[in-house]
């Protein structure tokens, strides 16, 4: 087994914890939520002392600094595997020209970029060291409204800056910086600062479900974290191809309401669909036979009712698989094969 097919079992297979030195694990406890909810102060307590060591800042700059001052601003990380992989955001390492990880006892470690997605505001460096203490990851799909967690970072130098809250909302939606929507994200109340960006939301067990990624300025409470079932699938495919590989059909397409007349005729599951606005004259929707005017209402029998519908079904979707596109062309319900291809 090879370097990265062990930081990918370590990342994803159950019982992982077995495959590495016992002083090196953190983030775990056997003592239950409920338990450690009735003691709020020593969960929180337990939780920073246990992962603390495991969150860093990153610093861009073209040489180490020693002091922050002379850094150039980044934000936090949170290491996922002792030989040195970190997890953060996509905004803090974007362009950046050196990085550095310094660790809560002060010891700064140049990093290199492993790859990154803006598409979910997630990347992944590496510290050139090994035996470094990592944080388990959790479960967010296991997240509940009202449940206790807590933002750690290492915001402009500053050693273990902890905040706690409360999950406020889930299955929320946020916008990346490039466009694109990113699905099932945490809304928590656990108040951030800039320099926590990239930083881990804990449970209270200490295990990372999530990566904060915003706050919203001019509101107070309002946090935001992409949850950790989709950090995994994101890390598997920046280790493995470094990149995440993602199908595109080559079309711009624009929501629109369809009459109800039309929804009862074809017994269509929604009442609003993708209309083809333009196709790309060499991409796979041209080659499929798609027209501009199209609505497309349907993918492999999956409703589609907006952009976003269809860049989910894609972003999960092998390359160079073929999917079946229902559409709408006049008054006429049509079945056309596509074939996918990378976007980039």
């Amino acid at each position: 087994m090879n370097e990265i097919e062990q930081t990918l079992t370590l990342i994803h297979g159950p019982g992982y914890e077995a495959d590495v030195p016992v002083s090196y694990q953190v983030g775990a406890t056997d003592t239950s939520d409920a338990d450690l909810l009735d003691a709020y102060s020593r969960a929180v307590t337990a939780v920073v002392e246990a992962v603390g060591p495991a969150v860093v800042s990153i610093i861009i700059g073209k040489q180490p600094p020693r002091h922050w001052p002379e850094g150039e601003g980044a934000g936090s990380g949170v290491v996922i595997a002792p030989d040195g992989y970190i997890l953060t955001n996509s905004h803090v390492v974007h362009n950046a020209q050196r990085l550095t990880t310094t660790f809560t006892d002060g010891t700064q470690v140049v990093a290199r970029l492993i790859g990154e997605d803006p598409a979910t505001d997630l990347a992944v460096i590496r510290a050139e060291a090994s035996g470094l203490p990592y944080a388990l990851l959790g479960d967010s799909a296991s997240l509940r409204v009202g449940q206790l967690v807590i933002a750690m970072g290492n915001p402009l130098g500053f050693q273990s800056t902890v905040s706690t809250g409360v999950v406020s909302a889930l299955g929320r939606s946020l916008r990346s910086r490039e466009g694109r929507l990113i699905e099932n994200i945490i809304q928590h109340t656990a108040p951030l600062n800039p320099g926590n960006s990239g930083g881990p939301l804990l449970d209270s067990r200490g295990r990372v479900v999530g990566v904060n990624t915003a706050i919203i300025m001019m509101a107070q409470g309002i946090g935001f974290a992409i949850p950790v079932n989709t950090a995994r699938w994101v890390v598997s495919q920046l280790l493995t191809h470094g990149r995440v590989r993602r199908g595109y059909l080559g079309i711009a397409g624009r929501e629109r309401p369809l009459g109800r007349r039309l929804v009862r005729f074809h017994n269509l599951a929604n009442e609003r669909a993708v209309e083809v606005v333009s196709v790309e004259p060499d991409g796979p929707a041209r080659q499929a036979g798609l027209r501009e005017g199209d609505l497309v209402v349907a993918i492999n029998e999956q409703a589609v009712a907006s952009i976003d519908d269809l860049h989910r079904f894609l972003a999960e979707w092998p390359i160079n698989g073929s999917v079946t596109l229902t559409i709408i062309r006049g008054q006429e319900r049509l079945a056309v094969e596509a074939m996918p291809a990378e976007a980039r």
